[in-house]
């Protein structure tokens, strides 16, 4: 769902993502231990968009779009958190830059805020549940083959284009996912797969995500994704329910003697 018609709606987010010839084996095989000091300071940084985008809410509400202040730090903390992910999926080699961007880094978002739709930033918490669920089973999809994508990487030396286009498409959904949680745009998150009318012009091939024209085999990966994280996600829940229910009925027995 939209603020407005897509024809004539608002700005929806984009990622550039370029892939890189090859990437340094020795990044590849140390890339979580990097990425340590960015997770602490990513830590940080969502505590102080959490109390932000909580005042953006209510400002949004009287005056229908965020305050400068508060679009613009939760453009930078969204722009940061997507550039560690990056990262962290081994879509690029290079090491990312704290909290800001560089212009030549080869991950970039483009935001763009604008005006919102009151009712539909009052019920944005519900609204977004969705893109939420599907970016979450994306991601979780890509967690169940993280090990096997680190292993190609850190042998063949570079990411192939399958699982290139398969990450930087669950990339650029969760990027566009919490764009719109954060209120930084009003158009929901679309085209998972790609964008449709890059890829109607064959053989024409984006080296980058934008537009995000994906191979055959990035679209099948993903629907893997999408399948070993459904799988995950239910296996999760009822494995937390067995245990939730093990432990009320142990808690009970233990009681009644």
């Amino acid at each position: 769902m939209s603020d407005q018609p897509e024809t004539s709606g608002p700005f929806r987010p984009e990622l550039e993502v370029m892939p890189p010839q090859r990437q340094r084996r020795w990044t590849v095989l140390l890339r979580l231990l990097l990425l340590i000091p960015h997770f602490i300071v990513l830590w940080l940084v969502s505590i102080a968009a959490g109390v932000v985008v909580f005042i953006g809410w209510f400002a949004a509400l009287f005056l229908g779009r965020l305050p400068d202040w508060i679009s613009g730090f939760l453009t930078l903390f969204v722009g940061y958190q997507t550039r560690v992910a990056a990262s962290n999926m081994l879509l690029v080699d290079r090491y990312p830059p704290f909290l800001i961007s560089q212009p030549d880094y080869p991950v970039q978002v483009d935001i763009r805020p604008g005006e919102l739709n009151r009712w539909a930033v009052f019920f944005r918490i519900i609204l977004v549940i969705p893109a939420a669920i599907v970016s979450a089973v994306v991601a979780q999809g890509w967690c169940v083959l993280a090990f096997f994508i680190w292993l190609i990487v850190l042998v063949s030396g570079r990411n192939p284009r399958p699982i290139f286009d398969a990450s930087a498409a669950a990339l650029r959904y969760g990027y566009r996912t919490n764009a719109y949680l954060y209120l930084l745009t009003g158009a929901y998150p679309k085209k998972l797969f790609g964008d449709a009318r890059a890829a109607e012009n064959p053989p024409r091939q984006s080296p980058g995500t934008r537009p995000l024209v994906m191979s055959k085999g990035g679209q099948i990966l993903l629907i893997v994704f999408i399948v070993l994280g459904a799988i995950g996600m239910i296996t999760n829940g009822v494995v937390q329910s067995t245990n939730q229910h093990r432990y009320e009925y142990e808690y009970q027995y233990d009681y009644g003697r």
